[in-house]
This record gives structure tokens, sequence and C-alpha cells, in this order.
């Protein structure tokens, strides 16, 4: 499916949406479709982008977490995938496979997450997210007591159960507007850097 709706031009959005947005540039080196394709409604985008970032960076809201930035991404690769979101996967499994420095995860935790070559806490962390993605009503203290078993607290689970909810969201939002990957994201992190 194409691009539904079309992408806004850069230099007719609002000022901070645009500050913003070529930031993301600047550090990733493209925009990512993502960014310009909320942007057509620019309330949403805020709304969408500050909840992103409070979940996504907590330390950019003032809160510590203990779940790395890898298992974040884990958390939106995995259960992007059940949810069939072609972006998430592939935007979300690239910076996964950069922060955990593993160019085979991305692809194991998308096809089969029960067999991919992840620590017995990831697995766990992940069981618990899948629950949240496909059956939240059957949430129940034994999902909560399999976390703490590993190490996570109840506001972990929180956390666990937001990203899922959240992207479940983003999931549909890309879905059903046809929101493309950018290419960039394909090839990041397949191949380790040589070093220098």
């Amino acid at each position: 499916m194409p691009q539904r709706y079309p992408l806004p031009d850069l230099d007719q959005l609002p000022d901070d949406l645009r500050a913003k947005i070529l930031e993301v540039q600047e550090k990733a080196g493209f925009i990512p479709n993502v960014f310009l394709a909320l942007a057509r409604r620019p309330a949403e985008w805020r709304a969408f982008f500050a909840y992103h970032d409070a979940l996504m960076d907590p330390e950019s809201v003032g809160r510590s977490s203990p779940l790395s930035k890898g298992d974040r991404e884990m958390i939106v690769t995995t259960t992007s995938a059940a949810n069939q979101c072609l972006y998430c996967v592939v935007a979300h499994g690239a910076l996964l496979r950069i922060y955990e420095k593993k160019p085979l995860v991305a692809d194991q935790v998308a096809v089969n997450w029960r067999k991919a070559d992840i620590t017995p806490r990831q697995h766990a962390m992940l069981a618990f997210a899948m629950k949240v993605c496909e059956r939240s009503h059957a949430i129940d203290d034994a999902d909560f007591a399999a976390l703490a078993a590993h190490g996570f607290t109840d506001e972990d689970a929180w956390d666990i159960g937001a990203i899922t909810a959240f992207f479940g969201l983003s999931n549909r939002m890309a879905s059903f507007s046809g929101m493309q990957p950018n290419p960039e994201f394909y090839l990041m992190g397949r191949v380790p850097k040589a070093k220098k």
C-alpha cells in the first residue's frame, strides 16, 4: 500500500515541529517518515512525540528506568511484528540492532521471539509485552510474578505495558496510512562498523 497521505513540506510546518525534525535529521542523517507523516496535524504530533519521548527516553522527563534502550526497542519490534506493522518493525528493528550490537536480533524477535538469542530476562519481558499486545484483558498476578522472578518491579511492568500499548496505536496509524520505512533503516546495524 503506498503512502495514502502526502507528507507535508518541512518549510510549511510550525517552528517547533520544524526545529525538532531538523534536530532528528542532523542526528540520523535523514528524516524518518513518521516525523513528517504525523506533522500533518501539529497538535497530534506534539502529543504523540511527548508521550513517545517519555516512554522511550525517560531520562528526558527526569525519570530513571532499568529498561535499556535496547530493551525498549525489543518490545517495540516484537509487538509491532505481532501487529504486522511494516514501518515499526523495520525502523525500530534498526534501532534494536544498533543498541544491542547484535545484527540478527531484530529479525529473530520479529519472526519468533521465543527462539531468539536473548536473555531469560528479556524473554520474560517479551512474554509480558506480548500478552499485553494480544490479550491485555487476561493479565493477572501470575504475569507480574513471572516478571518479578527476573527482577522487574511493578513500575517496570508499567513501562513494558505502556510501551506496548503506545506502539499499538503507532502501529495502527502507520498501517492504515500506508507509512513506508525509509530505505536507510533496512541496512542500519546489520554490518558492524569497522574499528578504527
